[in-house]
């Protein structure tokens, strides 16, 4: 599986994210996906899913240091105490002694990012987590956290897919040597799927339209892609984007649709996003 190095971090370019997954199915998927070859695994503490991931992984019988597993800590839980609670809590319904990446799930403008961030570091140095990164930070945002951090931020892990323009946090990213990975990658199929741009390339390489869009995400410099999927037949499918590459017209043209501007995941506790 192709990695994307982020500052020290070597991040596989496609993981399986596992965001409203529960229960038998979750752990059966996610050991599926290990014996298809996935090294990367995504939760967090609000999935509800962390023992079923861990779960997984065990069944799965790879060895831990073999897989990526990233893990967030939510929203509410930001302050000092909280933090370390909120990431011991995760690792334990894991099972597992660190996890590779922890992440802040989502910014709280009512706790200092300062506190957030300090506390962040503080569990990376007592060996609860590899790297350390954020989610759902826009540009200002994440200045404002790499400049708080000691250690370095591997990932901005942040809804990202042809219809909408994340290009700012792109270049935010690389220009701090940290990887962008895509949730919601593939929005939510459906009218993506049927755009020209993404179903002329898919009749031109022989590859479906889930495929072309996965494709244009992990062949753009430092972007990781996360799909989520509750269909054990479509872990191959979407793994199977390593044996081809889009033209630079079709790159192009997928990109060109972002000027729809849509955005599935935005709550009344969001910060502030990029004007495009």
């Amino acid at each position: 599986m192709h990695s994307v190095e982020a500052n020290g971090a070597a991040i596989p370019a496609l993981g399986l994210g596992t965001w409203t997954l529960k229960g038998r199915d979750c752990s059966a998927l996610v050991e599926q996906a290990l014996a298809l070859g996935y090294r990367h695994l995504d939760t967090a503490a609000s999935y509800g899913n962390e023992a079923d991931v861990g779960a997984g992984l065990r069944a799965s019988g790879v060895d831990r240091d073999a897989v990526f597993v990233t893990t967030k800590v939510w929203w509410t839980e930001l302050a000092a105490e909280d933090f370390r609670r909120s990431a011991e809590a995760s690792l334990t319904r894991l099972g597992v002694d660190q996890v590779d990446l922890l992440l802040v799930h989502w910014p709280n403008a009512d706790i200092p990012l300062e506190e957030t961030i300090t506390a962040l570091n503080m569990v990376r140095a007592d060996g609860l987590t590899r790297h350390i990164g954020v989610s759902n930070f826009p540009t200002g945002l994440l200045s404002q956290a790499i400049m708080a951090s000691e250690a370095p931020l591997v990932a901005n892990q942040v809804e990202n897919h042809p219809y909408l323009d994340q290009r700012k946090v792109h270049a935010a990213c690389r220009s701090a040597g940290m990887a962008m990975v895509s949730y919601c990658p593939l929005y939510r199929g459906g009218p993506l799927f049927e755009e020209a741009a993404v179903r002329d390339a898919a009749d031109a390489h022989g590859k479906t339209p889930a495929q072309i869009v996965l494709r244009w995400h992990v062949q753009q410099d430092g972007v990781v892609a996360i799909p989520r999927t509750t269909r054990a037949e479509r872990l191959s499918e979407n793994a199977n984007i390593f044996d081809f590459a889009l033209s630079a017209p079709e790159m192009a043209k997928i990109s060109s649709l972002r000027q729809a501007g849509r955005r599935i995941c935005d709550y009344d506790f969001s910060p502030d996003w990029d004007a495009p």
